[in-house]
């Protein structure tokens, strides 16, 4: 990220703008927290790297790609296949087994269901220590047990980078520190590149590196 600027209400009397000048470069392989108090813009940094939003002024560049300049069909193509999520709520289909919950992204990508693509979610689901609840529906899982759904379901695609928004604030210690281990084990085995927020410090020590955002700018 090189001058990342972003704004709300653009042009109207209650133009806010949220992140100021934000200079960043994440390498390939790094594990990452970013920390910071509620508001400081932690989200919103997260949401342009994903290329969920655009920014307001400056450029980003993910996996080599300048993404600035790319069309809404393009920024999907590159975020479907070079980007996985995580977020605070698993956002699972509660109504499908957490085996069809971790193939959804691949069928997304392919729009019909292959042999492959289930032992793809197969291997995932085991990676995760779930392949007895392989079958369950997904909204008769634990908490923990959900959320480690999600981060397969967010590897489906194999990114090279996982974006996790707060994904243990809604668990309890053990299995916060359960999820934690399961996202580093990846970015160790396979060189995956993990930005964590967490608002757990102890989380955060545990990290390569600490990125903290206040007021909207990159502090230290």
């Amino acid at each position: 990220m090189r001058g990342v600027r972003k704004a709300y209400n653009l042009g109207t009397p209650i133009e806010t703008e949220v992140l100021h000048g934000i200079d960043l470069t994440i390498r390939r392989g790094e594990f990452c927290a970013i920390v910071g108090p509620s508001g400081s813009g932690k989200s919103t940094l997260l949401n342009i790297v994903g290329l969920l939003d655009r920014p307001t002024a400056g450029t980003v560049r993910v996996c080599g790609e300048e993404t600035t300049t790319l069309d809404d069909h393009a920024l999907t193509r590159l975020r479907g296949h070079s980007i996985g999520f995580v977020f605070q709520y698993h956002h699972l289909i509660t109504a499908f087994t957490a085996l069809e919950n971790v193939m959804m992204p691949m069928l997304g990508a392919a729009e019909f269901p292959n042999e492959a693509m289930r032992q793809r979610a197969l291997a995932l689901i085991a990676n995760v220590g779930l392949t007895p609840w392989q079958d369950n529906l997904a909204g008769n899982l634990s908490g923990g047990q959900q959320q480690r759904v999600a981060v397969a379901r967010a590897l489906a695609m194999n990114p090279a980078v996982l974006l996790a928004d707060e994904p243990t604030g809604n668990l309890d210690t053990q299995s916060a520190d359960e999820v934690f281990a399961l996202l580093r084990r990846f970015n160790t085995e396979q060189g995956t590149t993990v930005l964590f927020v967490t608002h757990n410090p102890a989380l955060a020590a545990r990290c390569d590196k600490t990125i903290e955002v206040v007021d909207g700018r990159l502090t230290g």
